[in-house]
């Protein structure tokens, strides 16, 4: 795309960005896969005769008691675990908007927009339900879950043109970073300020470390492992470090041509974080008693239950249709060639599926074990299947359209390993 050339809703984008990208989806659509084995081991454990061993399990403390950090199974999954799927979707952002295509502030307008929007309807939708009762659970339907979501579109089709898959990764990155400030700003139940300022230390060690391209793991590893457990005690979740860590990584080499250090490290971790610290997360938290058709009746009663269910169905689809809608009217974005607004339906849909940022805001806003956070996971559970069979039935009717624009983005007639339509 020129400088003069109107921004467009669904962009295709550079071939050095679709290929990079392909290359993120395939990982985190394997982590999507074990993210669900993980939910439906934990789902069936809870509901099985054995379910005291799986709360025993999730219950057992470890750690040391005397730097406060003897926390039970579910919190190290929830504390520490995630903190590396945030390291990992801050270097995404941070590369993203400082060497990748949303550079331009044109093309980020429309998914940072959408990701807004599926932020603010949701919450609005949920504090209308819960308006004088339990409104602190407003952030929970705000979430995609982009692992479950590229999990969704791997039984869909393996044909979803670049644009699609592009569009929805980059609005759950921006997604992600909106959760972490929300999880920061309002979920911050004590705040401690001396080991705050404390972790500013080894933080600054860190970003001096790898602002020199340092690449060492003995050195940059227990850095890391302060910041996140000083933060930890200040009362903010320690989550938080893993974004504050990321963004001081550098994206753009020094010198020379090759990946940066951002991209280094996303390499190193992205299966980390995507093989491991969400399926485990799934695993630790998923596990809720859903009490049979009697449970599900009382949830689909329930405020919170339906507060969310909603959030996640029609407020996440209706708020990103509304701002992509909004900011193409304002800048005169075009549509990608081929694709047309049924498209960014069902990528809206399908944003629809909540599931780990939304189940551990939910156990910040009612706490881990109660009957309301068991009453939020089932909703989170139902939300997520119903917008993914949506999504599915959206997607898949357009799957002949699809396949046609995959197949001419793979053209190559001068056989110089670029497709011919990132070179028109």
């Amino acid at each position: 795309m020129t400088s003069n050339s109107p921004p467009r809703v669904l962009g295709r984008g550079s071939w050095a960005e679709a290929r990079r990208i392909a290359d993120v989806l395939r990982k985190e659509t394997i982590g999507g896969a074990l993210l669900l084995i993980g939910a439906v081991v934990a789902l069936s454990w809870a509901n099985s005769p054995w379910a005291h061993r799986y709360h025993a399990m999730t219950a057992f403390t470890v750690g040391p008691h005397a730097l406060h950090l003897d926390l039970s199974l579910a919190m190290w999954a929830a504390d520490g675990l995630l903190a590396i799927f945030f390291f990992v979707a801050g270097l995404e952002l941070k590369r993203e908007f400082v060497a990748g295509d949303l550079r331009d502030p044109r093309r980020a307008a429309v998914p940072v927009a959408a990701a807004v929007g599926g932020v603010l309807v949701p919450a609005l939708l949920y504090s209308v339900v819960n308006w004088g009762g339990a409104v602190q659970g407003w952030a929970v339907p705000t979430a995609t879950d982009i692992a479950f979501a590229l999990a969704v579109l791997a039984v869909i089709g393996r044909h979803l043109p670049s644009a699609l898959r592009t569009f929805l990764l980059t609005l759950a990155v921006v997604d992600d970073l909106l959760a972490i400030v929300i999880i920061a700003v309002f979920y911050t139940a004590h705040l401690s300020l001396l080991p705050l300022l404390a972790a500013a230390v080894p933080l600054g060690l860190f970003a001096l470390l790898v602002q020199r391209r340092v690449r060492s793991w003995w050195l940059l590893l227990p850095l890391a492992f302060a910041t996140w457990a000083l933060v930890h005690a200040s009362g903010v979740h320690a989550t938080v470090a893993g974004v504050l860590l990321a963004f001081a990584v550098p994206v753009l080499r020094s010198t020379g041509p090759g990946p940066g250090l951002a991209e280094h490290f996303e390499h190193r971790f992205r299966p980390i974080s995507a093989g491991v610290a969400v399926p485990v997360f799934a695993l630790m938290s998923a596990g809720v008693a859903v009490g049979g058709l009697d449970g599900l009746a009382r949830a689909a009663r329930d405020p919170i239950a339906v507060g969310i269910t909603l959030g996640l169905v029609a407020g996440k689809p209706i708020g990103i249709l509304l701002a992509t809608w909004l900011v193409a009217r304002f800048t005169r974005a075009r549509l990608d060639a081929g694709l047309a607004w049924i498209d960014v339906v069902g990528l809206a849909v399908l944003a629809g599926i909540g599931f780990t940022v939304s189940l551990l805001i939910g156990e910040l806003a009612f706490g881990v074990g109660t009957d309301a956070d068991g009453r939020v996971k089932i909703a989170v559970l139902a939300g997520s299947v119903i917008a993914a069979l949506l999504a599915t039935t959206v997607l898949r009717a357009r799957n002949r359209v699809y396949r046609r624009i995959y197949e001419a983005e793979h053209v190559d007639r001068d056989q110089d390993d670029i497709p011919d339509v990132y070179q028109q």
